[in-house]
């Protein structure tokens, strides 16, 4: 997808008369956008109007005008996305130039990836000018939150008369200011209030947890973008970082935080070149400290911006469209649109009234099956809900109609324990001074604790010569037979680290070691020695083992044999999700569930306008997946569940995204209660008057 190394030749060029042609197909705000010129350019994308592929278009655009693909950076949120894109950029300029070579040329000097990726690809090259090695190691979260949790004990903070927070919420709070750039009382205050009495016990640790990283010469995730923004800012690399881009395309902007919004205005300071994409509607990131104010106020930051709008939406129909503007049109803040369709009409969304949880269920379900039998297959049906546990009844009621359902979610491949072991081997073989991968994988040893094993890290040496102390230590009986094997292990990966020994067979030799150590220690381990085998073909793909730690760890593979459960053998499936993981989806039919206030939106996120407004995205987000079908529930009772079933419950009201001025674009539904016999009916010769004088016989 890209390289590193200079173009001694520019690529041939793309005819752009060809070029034009292709861009017939756009629609005008879409070409206006692609064929917009140097000035800074905010393409504000409504949900469903073509972004992608307006990017694409734009990206081929300015190579076919001449700019060197090679000088043409674009970051975006998944390195999928970056893959896709670049991709069809090869394939729109292999029909514009009817050569595919000369596409490949192109799309293959693309610089494309995530924030943290190019962070990474940068700090490599040029780290020299901060004094940072080109071997540094990057923890993931867990690997952070472990070296905090270290951290707490030296500073013996555990033993306060009044809890402190867990090393996750250390992590969260000190990611937080980073990306944010607030400083610690005022994030504590309005994020994290229940930890504003720590503020000094947090001051200290945050402190010893960068002077820690930077003794180990480790990086965490904030550190990536942190030292990125270090090399633009305050380094002899910035003009040659800066020179290197002429243009530069940033995907997804209203899910970008202060930080790299900071990234963003280092990299091209007059906003010459520069070009952000993205919808303010869909800002629904705060809680990773992303905020929608980069894309409200970039035209302010960049004076003689370019704005343009794409409002024709190729997704859903006209109908669930005015619903969903209508939800928009009351909102405080953000940019106003109206998206519009050219799509024939197909009936108003529904606003389905019922009675409790277990009627959503089973209304739900079989409206499902009646689709399905309608040919809308199971697969292209989604039910969307504002919190993972919200869909625990529908899931019963699914599998008791045998309708297969996979939910996103679940365990990434490198955060399982096995996996993480590891790449904990790696990564000490890699950089001896990471205690993190060291503590780690001495844990595993039978007879080590972690007394002995904070002693043998404070041993460690550097360089090649790093693991000569280990080599001394008498190990304790239950460690005897595996401690010399251990160490002769990693002195051959440092050694073949540093020359041509293949990579997969590097984790071949750690897979061998590992393998009674993972009987001994975990369930399944047939399946965790496969997971490493998969390792092994994944690693072939890579030149060196820090370009393989640090991908891995950056853009890991999402599933894991281990914590798989049985496999879906089914023709067919229906999707469960939380809104936020269905984000840039889209299905045939949708049904969102819970439109109730304190559902949606969410009883903890109300606390200020601002949060408020962000729940009204994530509403809006959820009505525009859907394309042709859409059904909105909203249970009028909730029933109060604790230790014991009962019938205590309460009333809920309608979310408050669906005010009664704004249902003419919905139709209503209200499922039927069998209605009681009417007073003057006759029941086995008794009336109800009969009925009242026998009670009030009882007052004689």
């Amino acid at each position: 997808m890209t390289t590193d190394s200079p173009q001694t030749a520019s690529p041939p060029s793309v005819p752009l008369a060809d070029l034009s042609r292709w861009q017939q197909d756009l629609n005008p705000e879409q070409r206006a956008a692609a064929q917009a010129g140097p000035a800074p350019l905010l393409i504000i994308a409504g949900a469903g109007t073509g972004k992608t592929t307006t990017l694409v278009h734009r990206v081929a655009h300015l190579i076919a005008t001449g700019i060197d693909p090679g000088e043409i950076l674009l970051l975006t949120f998944t390195r999928r996305a970056a893959a896709e894109m670049i991709r069809r950029v090869e394939q729109l300029l292999a029909v514009a130039a009817k050569t595919p070579g000369i596409a490949r040329i192109h799309g293959r000097h693309v610089v494309g990836g995530t924030f943290h990726a190019i962070a990474t690809r940068h700090l490599r090259e040029f780290g020299q000018y901060l004094g940072l090695d080109a071997d540094f190691t990057i923890l993931d979260r867990s690997d952070a939150e472990d070296l905090m949790n270290q951290l707490r004990s030296e500073l013996d903070i555990t033993r306060q008369e009044k809890r402190f927070p867990l090393k996750g919420t250390c992590v969260e709070i000190y990611s937080r200011c980073v990306n944010t750039r607030q400083p610690l009382s005022l994030v504590l205050k309005e994020t994290f209030p229940w930890c504003v009495e720590h503020e000094a016990g947090l001051k200290a640790l945050f402190q010893l947890f960068t002077q820690r990283k930077e003794e180990q010469r480790i990086l965490d995730y904030d550190d990536l973008l942190l030292f990125w923004l270090a090399l633009l800012q305050d380094s002899p690399a910035a003009p040659l970082l800066r020179q290197r881009y002429k243009a530069v395309l940033v995907d997804e902007y209203q899910d970008t935080n202060a930080l790299q919004g900071e990234i963003v205005r280092a990299l091209r300071p007059d906003g010459q070149g520069l070009t952000v994409v993205g919808d303010d509607a869909q800002s629904i990131y705060s809680f990773r400290a992303a905020t929608i104010e980069n894309i409200l106020r970039f035209d302010q930051e960049y004076p003689g911006t370019n704005v343009l709008t794409l409002s024709q939406n190729y997704r859903s129909s006209p109908e669930i469209l005015a619903a969903s503007n209508l939800v928009m049109s009351l909102a405080t803040e953000g940019r106003q649109k109206q998206l519009w369709t050219n799509r024939p009409p197909q009936g108003k969304p529904l606003l389905v009234n019922c009675r409790d949880d277990n009627e959503q269920s089973t209304m739900v379900a079989e409206r499902i099956l009646e689709l399905r039998e309608m040919g809308v297959s199971l697969k292209g049906q989604a039910v969307l809900f504002r919190a993972s546990h919200h869909s625990a009844t529908l899931e019963i009621e699914l599998s008791r109609r045998n309708i297969p359902f996979i939910k996103f979610g679940g365990l990434k491949f490198v955060e399982a324990a096995h996996v993480k072991d590891a790449m904990a081997m790696l990564r000490l073989a890699e950089n001896p001074r990471d205690t993190v991968s060291a503590l780690r994988v001495l844990l595993l040893l039978p007879g080590i604790g972690p007394k002995t094993a904070r002693q043998l890290t404070e041993r460690l040496g550097s360089g090649s010569s790093a693991f000569e102390p280990w080599r001394e230590h008498t190990p304790a009986a239950a460690t005897k037979i595996h401690w010399p094997v251990f160490v002769a292990l990693l002195r051959t990966l440092v050694k073949g680290g540093q020359t041509t020994t293949p990579l997969p067979v590097q984790l071949a030799q750690v897979r061998q070691f590992l393998a009674p150590l993972l009987e001994q220690k975990y369930d399944h381990a047939p399946a965790r020695l496969r997971d490493l085998e998969q390792l092994e073909i994944i690693a072939a793909r890579y030149e060196s083992r820090s370009q393989f730690l640090a991908e891995l760890t950056l853009d890991p593979p999402t599933s894991t044999q281990d914590f798989a459960q049985d496999p879906l053998l089914d023709e067919d499936w229906i999707t469960l999700s939380t809104i936020h993981s269905a984000k840039g989806l889209e299905w045939d039919a949708v049904y969102v569930l819970h439109a109730a206030d304190g559902n949606i939106p969410a009883d903890m996120a109300t606390r200020n306008p601002r949060e408020i407004e962000e729940e009204r995205r994530l509403f809006y987000v959820a009505l525009t997946r859907a394309k042709t079908h859409l059904q909105v529930y909203h249970p009028q009772r909730y029933y109060f569940h604790g230790k014991n079933q009962s019938d205590r419950h309460s009333y809920s009201q309608r979310t408050r995204f669906l005010p009664d001025d704004i249902l003419t674009a919905w139709q209503i539904v209200t499922p039927r209660i069998h209605e009681p016999a009417s007073q003057t009916h006759i029941a086995n010769g008794l009336t109800t008057a009969d009925v009242r004088k026998k009670i009030g016989r009882m007052w004689e």
